[in-house]
């Protein structure tokens, strides 16, 4: 970003929201994050960002600043863990981002919204899904409604360093295997794990952001790699035993995404996952 702004990171202790503060801080922005920590953690905190504790619900309270841009990463993210708690679901998805879109009125800044590919596919599979459909059709109704800036950036399976591995099923595939190859342990995946993913590293995704908070205008920005790989193939990948375990009513495929719009802002991918499972297998075997 050419100019230096005040931008606030809903979610900046997590994985994404992580990532993202420490290239905005690193160009001169001041940067606030608002986090719950529910799936957040303070060892993902970087310097520089100050750092606020509470519900998005109460984000006027808690924010009183008037920020540039607002990069609203702070929802809960996990498909099937969704089926079993859809009161979180609709606590930290809808309410709480329903407060912040009217934050976002009053204020009359610019709000980019991660988006999640899984609305695509199975947007009536999980609550998970079903927020994040609605939560993106209230942002563009709130662009229309109120000649609001805002943009909608769809996230494609992100993973990197940081990631969490499969605590209470709040885990990341990628990292999930990771953790499973370096500790000699068995990949689980569900039903025949040909569950088809876009897998888009981090430093890709943070690239994305930063181009479309800076000049993407009122549209939707998927940012998602050309590569489609399956679960078996990714545990495949990392070598060792799998496992598999029925399949659920949220096992589902999805594929790339047609990236030509984000391209038009000037991105490019850079990270292919293969590359980044060559890279953790060679290092391995050099301890």
């Amino acid at each position: 970003m050419s100019d230096k702004k005040l931008i606030l990171v809903t979610g900046g202790a997590g994985f994404i929201g992580s990532h993202l503060c420490e290239r905005l801080v690193r160009d001169g922005h001041k940067v606030i994050s608002l986090d719950n920590y529910f799936t957040g953690s303070r060892d993902n905190h970087v310097d520089g960002v100050e750092y606020r504790e509470g519900h998005t619900k109460d984000i006027a309270a808690l924010v009183p600043e008037t920020p540039d841009i607002i990069y609203h990463l702070g929802e809960y993210s996990r498909i099937a863990k969704s089926i079993e708690e859809p009161e979180v679901v609709f606590d930290l998805n809808t309410e709480g981002t329903f407060a912040v879109a009217e934050f976002w009125r009053a204020k009359k800044c610019r709000l980019v919204y991660a988006g999640s590919s899984a609305i695509f596919e199975a947007r009536e599979n999980s609550p998970y899904a079903w927020s994040k459909a609605a939560n993106t059709d209230l942002i563009k109704n709130y662009v229309n409604w109120y000649g609001l800036s805002g943009s909608v950036a769809y996230f494609y399976n992100v993973y990197g360093p940081g990631e969490r591995a499969g605590v209470n099923n709040y885990g990341t595939v990628v990292e999930t295997f990771k953790q499973n190859y370096l500790q000699g342990k068995p990949h689980e995946v569900r039903g025949t794990g040909e569950q088809t993913r876009a897998f888009t590293h981090i430093d890709d995704t943070v690239d994305a952001l930063m181009l479309v908070g800076e000049t993407g205008d009122s549209g939707e920005y998927p940012i998602s790699a050309r590569e489609v790989y399956s679960l078996l193939d990714v545990a495949q990948m990392f070598g060792g035993e799998v496992v598999h375990l029925p399949a659920t009513k949220t096992s589902r495929s999805s594929g790339a995404m047609d990236t030509s719009a984000t391209e038009a802002l000037g991105w490019q991918q850079k990270h292919t996952l293969k590359r980044y499972v060559d890279e953790i297998r060679a290092a391995s075997k050099r301890t």
